[in-house]
């Protein structure tokens, strides 16, 4: 009962208003406000203001009961939440229309911190989510399975997703590419954390680290931050692309060989440096 409290909260209504719809739901029969308060908790000197409410909202009906005392019905569960829907449904399409034409311009790109894993990933959610034409994402397996549904869901309204995966994906969503040019491991011991890059129509980035249930990122609308959010991600998979087409073996080969990869190698290590000095610890892998 009481998640279902909080979910009706949630959507607008007061926590005495959702213990009194919730008692009247499981009652099974039309109940006094008397009967409301007692079994639901709604102290009784507000429960008939409380019921009053739910039946201003439609989400309760007054009916006659013996002697002509006022009884309560609710409205059935499916006809509310219909309501609700296309009550939400209008007011979004409302502010669609009228928010626009009351925002200031920026004085500054937006950017700010995220300290924590939910913040970061509650974040990635609503980059993913408000993505309308195109979304790049470089993602480990723990935090695709958070993210996995939400970028479904924008495959299928329309959004062009290429996503660079650091291991086996157990649902490939999207042009989804398995990073095996380096493997994970070292990808990792590099780093020195799982980097999360999510950039949704090259108007938004969020770039984040996790490691042993710590976490640390930035959001921001910085053009210049997302085109270089955008190409880190294009060149990563163009890398794999090309290690697939000519072969890893081949491509390691020249990779470890040639003076100029090995010049632009020379930094190896010092990700993982800077990173931890953003907050994120060191992992525990061996060296190589």
């Amino acid at each position: 009962m009481r998640d279902v409290v909080e979910q009706l909260q949630r959507l607008g209504m007061s926590g005495y208003e959702a213990k009194a719809y919730v008692t009247l739901v499981g009652s099974g029969q039309p109940l006094n406000g008397y009967e409301v308060a007692k079994r639901s908790g709604v102290p009784r000197s507000t429960v008939y203001e409380t019921l009053g409410k739910l039946v201003a909202k439609g989400a309760a009906y007054e009916v006659r009961g013996a002697e002509d005392a006022t009884d309560y019905l609710p409205l059935p569960p499916r006809s509310l939440l219909e309501r609700m829907r296309r009550e939400f449904d209008d007011s979004i399409e409302s502010l669609q229309a009228s928010l626009p034409t009351i925002v200031a311009p920026p004085q500054a790109h937006l950017i700010h911190n995220l300290k924590d894993s939910e913040a970061l990933l509650a974040r990635a959610e609503d980059v993913v989510a408000g993505s309308h034409t195109d979304l790049f994402m470089s993602i480990w397996p723990e935090e695709m399975r958070r993210l996995s549904p939400l970028v479904r869901r924008a495959v299928e309204r329309g959004v062009e997703a290429s996503v660079m995966h650091f291991g086996p994906a157990q649902d490939a969503v999207g042009h989804l590419y398995e990073h095996r040019f380096s493997t994970p491991d070292v990808v990792m011991e590099n780093l020195g954390c799982r980097l999360l890059v999510v950039a949704g129509d090259r108007r938004e980035a969020l770039v984040g680290g996790f490691l042993n249930g710590t976490a640390w990122g930035v959001y921001t609308e910085d053009p210049a931050v997302v085109l270089m959010a955008v190409e880190y991600i294009r060149h990563d998979i163009a890398l794999q692309i090309i290690a697939d087409r000519v072969g890893h073996e081949s491509l390691r080969e020249f990779w470890t060989s040639d003076p100029e990869f090995t010049r632009l190698r020379a930094g190896q290590g010092r990700p993982a440096a800077l990173l931890r000095a953003a907050g994120c610890p060191a992992p525990d892998l061996p060296a190589r």
